[in-house]
């Protein structure tokens, strides 16, 4: 049991810090961040965005499977709401053609390392629809001996013969959205899911051989205090996951514009979430588990709990990773793609995907090349992100800069953030501390050459 709950009542940061530091930053999944990505509608251009990498390292593949059944008033993601799962059907043919684009773009021994699932809701899918879909991936690509499949799933339309098509496929991870326990959350949120709906679905990944478990919790939703949540972690501790991804709440109603609904209940302001984010990882420590990054935990054994521990951690839009210098190749309506120098992005329309694939074209929407400032940066936010410190020598040959001197006016930026406690700022490097872990974010903008250069659009950091 999680000792005394209670005893957080709010955060014990200063409530004047919060304040201060409570303002929109980036989540740096990618830098520069999609804000930075430009309309790509020239052929010739879009054919660039195609160029195979030129590391020639292996590939990460990602397919984006919009469909869901019901809408969480919460969500951010590209999706699209219906019953009807011969949508799917036509979604696959078009997923095909993409395949058949994009494939000859890569070079044939390039094998993928990742394989992964997300939505939208990819158990949407019948088993039938899974089985055609595996079929599809694998007659085009080839897999390394060891590589991770996973796939995002909800306990709300699972059942045992989709677990088991997921497995024919290879998946060998399952990620779990949960968000919260509490029923009353759960009702303001409008996504019903009790426990017991949770344990079935982790008996039948278990019956079916896939024991790596990651679980998905949202902070910061309508009705939630340090109590109700501390009981949502404690419940969820008992499902025994390796890893855990525990995000704040991005409340983007201009954007996403269900989410005003969540309004019509009490949400927790920004000093509650901290006390809530202090709470999490008080309770996540106390069992057992390494903060490896932001809103991440792992088993101290787990691989990406040791990955952060020797430097090897990554940081992309899928989150942490064990995955260096890989091409991520992304298909289906909104994904995102990335190699060493590009990214590139799908439109996020659906009839606009099919229109464009039975044209011959390309389905992207936007794109970014970076320049050599960019891959610095990235670099460097990246490591912070991942390894929450920076050796300035170690940077400066990584980088071939003299990172002092390239970094000047970063560095003095850093200095009100060590006064306020987030960081230590010594002569070889910065060391983020406890505090400046909870707002890693604050930290990382400094080295952002776009932030506050006009771009708006990101969640707050707290």
């Amino acid at each position: 049991m999680i000792a005394n709950p209670q005893a957080i009542g709010s955060s014990s940061i200063d409530s004047a810090l919060v304040s201060k530091y409570n303002r929109p930053a980036p989540r740096y999944t990618s830098y520069p961040t999609a804000l930075q990505f430009r309309v790509i509608d020239d052929p010739e251009s879009q054919e660039a965005m195609y160029t195979d990498s030129e590391s020639g390292g292996p590939l990460s593949l990602y397919f984006h499977l919009p469909f869901c059944k019901s809408l969480c008033w919460f969500c951010g993601c590209t999706k699209i709401i219906s019953t009807d799962v011969c949508l799917a059907d036509r979604y696959i043919d078009y997923l095909e053609k993409e395949i058949a684009m994009v494939r000859p773009k890569i070079a044939s021994d390039r094998k993928a390392v990742q394989l992964h699932f997300g939505g939208g809701s990819p158990n949407f899918l019948i088993p039938e629809q899974i089985d055609r879909l595996s079929s599809l991936i694998h007659d085009h690509f080839e897999f390394e001996e060891g590589a991770e499949i996973s796939v995002e799933l909800d306990p709300r339309t699972l059942t045992k013969e989709k677990v088991d098509a997921f497995r024919r496929m290879g998946m060998n991870r399952a990620s779990m959205g949960v968000q919260d326990l509490n029923p009353k959350v759960q009702e303001a949120i409008h996504r019903i899911q009790p426990s017991d709906m949770n344990r079935q679905a982790i008996a039948w990944l278990e019956e079916a051989g896939i024991h790596k478990l990651n679980i998905d919790l949202i902070y910061g939703l309508p009705r939630q205090t340090v109590e109700s949540f501390s009981e949502t972690l404690e419940e969820v501790l008992e499902y025994d996951p390796d890893r855990l991804a525990i995000f704040s709440y991005a409340h983007v109603p201009w954007s996403k514009p269900a989410q005003r609904i969540l309004e019509r209940n009490p949400m927790p302001n920004a000093q509650e979430k901290v006390g809530i984010l202090e709470r999490i990882v008080e309770a996540l420590l106390d069992a057992g588990y390494a903060h490896i990054g932001m809103d991440h935990f792992a088993k101290q054994w787990d691989a990406l709990a040791l990955a952060q521990k020797e430097k090897k951690m990554q940081r992309n839009f899928q989150g942490y990773s064990l995955h260096k210098d890989v091409e991520i190749c992304s298909f289906g309506i909104s994904a995102i793609s990335q190699t060493d120098r590009t990214y590139r992005q799908n439109v996020k329309e659906l009839e606009t995907y099919y229109r464009l694939l039975d044209m011959g074209r390309y389905p992207i929407d936007k794109g970014y090349l970076m320049s050599r400032d960019d891959s610095i940066r990235r670099k460097v936010i990246m490591r912070l992100m991942c390894d929450m410190e920076l050796d300035f020598e170690a940077m400066s040959k990584e980088l071939d800069i003299d990172f002092r001197d390239y970094f000047r006016k970063e560095i003095r930026a850093l200095v009100p953030l060590e006064r306020d406690g987030l960081l230590d700022l010594h002569p070889g490097g910065i060391k983020v501390l406890t505090t400046g872990r909870l707002l890693i974010r604050n930290v990382a903008v400094a080295f952002d050459a776009y932030f506050g250069k006009g771009a708006s659009g990101f969640s707050r950091a707290v």
